[in-house]
Protein backbone atom coordinates (compact mmCIF):
# COMPACT_ATOMS: atom_id res chain seq x y z
CA UNK A 1 0.00 0.00 0.00
CA UNK A 2 2.84 2.44 0.95
CA UNK A 3 4.58 1.58 -2.34
CA UNK A 4 1.32 2.66 -4.01
CA UNK A 5 1.32 6.08 -2.35
CA UNK A 6 4.58 6.88 -3.31
CA UNK A 7 4.27 5.57 -7.13
CA UNK A 8 0.50 7.87 -7.34
CA UNK A 9 2.78 10.74 -5.65
CA UNK A 10 5.79 10.49 -8.23
CA UNK A 11 2.90 10.29 -11.01
CA UNK A 12 1.20 13.38 -9.63
CA UNK A 13 5.12 15.50 -9.76
CA UNK A 14 5.86 13.87 -13.15
CA UNK A 15 2.37 15.18 -14.66
CA UNK A 16 2.61 18.40 -12.48
CA UNK A 17 5.98 19.41 -13.96
CA UNK A 18 5.35 20.25 -17.65
CA UNK A 19 2.28 22.67 -16.16
CA UNK A 20 4.63 24.46 -14.14
CA UNK A 21 8.16 24.20 -15.50
CA UNK A 22 7.38 23.21 -19.31
CA UNK A 23 7.55 25.64 -22.28
CA UNK A 24 3.91 26.73 -21.84
CA UNK A 25 3.79 26.49 -18.28
CA UNK A 26 2.33 28.95 -15.10
CA UNK A 27 6.26 30.56 -14.38
CA UNK A 28 6.43 31.27 -18.53
CA UNK A 29 2.70 33.14 -18.33
CA UNK A 30 3.09 34.74 -15.66
CA UNK A 31 6.83 36.40 -17.42
CA UNK A 32 5.15 37.12 -19.94
CA UNK A 33 2.06 38.48 -18.24
CA UNK A 34 4.66 41.01 -16.40
CA UNK A 35 6.53 41.80 -20.15
CA UNK A 36 3.27 42.70 -21.49
CA UNK A 37 2.19 44.78 -18.66
CA UNK A 38 5.84 46.56 -19.06
CA UNK A 39 5.00 47.32 -22.88
CA UNK A 40 1.29 48.64 -22.28
CA UNK A 41 2.67 51.06 -19.76
CA UNK A 42 5.96 52.00 -22.24
CA UNK A 43 3.37 52.18 -25.38
CA UNK A 44 0.82 54.78 -23.18
CA UNK A 45 3.64 56.88 -22.39
CA UNK A 46 4.54 57.37 -25.71
CA UNK A 47 0.78 57.87 -27.12
CA UNK A 48 0.46 60.45 -24.40
CA UNK A 49 4.26 61.92 -26.01
CA UNK A 50 3.16 61.72 -29.68
CA UNK A 51 -0.45 63.34 -28.66
CA UNK A 52 1.80 66.30 -27.37
CA UNK A 53 4.01 66.34 -30.44
CA UNK A 54 0.92 66.21 -32.88
CA UNK A 55 -0.57 69.29 -30.61
CA UNK A 56 2.87 71.33 -31.69
CA UNK A 57 2.96 70.64 -35.00
CA UNK A 58 -0.98 71.48 -35.34
CA UNK A 59 -0.20 74.94 -33.36
CA UNK A 60 2.86 75.20 -35.43
CA UNK A 61 0.91 75.30 -38.59
CA UNK A 62 -2.17 76.90 -38.23
CA UNK A 63 -1.10 80.34 -35.69
CA UNK A 64 1.42 82.56 -35.88
CA UNK A 65 1.26 82.70 -31.69
CA UNK A 66 3.42 79.39 -31.18
CA UNK A 67 5.62 80.51 -33.84
CA UNK A 68 6.45 83.73 -31.99
CA UNK A 69 6.52 82.25 -28.58
CA UNK A 70 9.38 79.33 -30.05
CA UNK A 71 11.17 82.27 -31.47
CA UNK A 72 11.29 84.53 -28.36
CA UNK A 73 12.34 81.71 -25.82
CA UNK A 74 14.30 79.77 -27.97
CA UNK A 75 16.42 82.10 -30.22
CA UNK A 76 16.08 85.43 -28.14
CA UNK A 77 14.00 86.99 -30.77
CA UNK A 78 12.15 90.52 -30.24
CA UNK A 79 9.72 92.80 -32.70
CA UNK A 80 10.94 95.75 -34.41
CA UNK A 81 9.02 97.65 -31.90
CA UNK A 82 9.67 96.35 -28.68
CA UNK A 83 12.66 97.64 -26.03
CA UNK A 84 14.45 95.01 -24.38
CA UNK A 85 15.87 95.06 -20.70
CA UNK A 86 17.81 92.46 -19.06
CA UNK A 87 18.11 92.54 -16.11
CA UNK A 88 21.36 91.35 -14.49
CA UNK A 89 21.69 90.06 -11.15
CA UNK A 90 24.86 91.63 -9.23
CA UNK A 91 28.03 89.57 -8.97
CA UNK A 92 28.41 88.40 -5.28
CA UNK A 93 30.95 90.50 -2.97
CA UNK A 94 33.73 87.95 -1.84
Amino acid sequence: MRLLAVVLVILVAAIQTPLWFGKGGWLRVWELDRQLTQVRKSNDELRARNAALDAEVRDLKTGYDAIEERARSELGMIRQDEVFYQVVDPAPKP
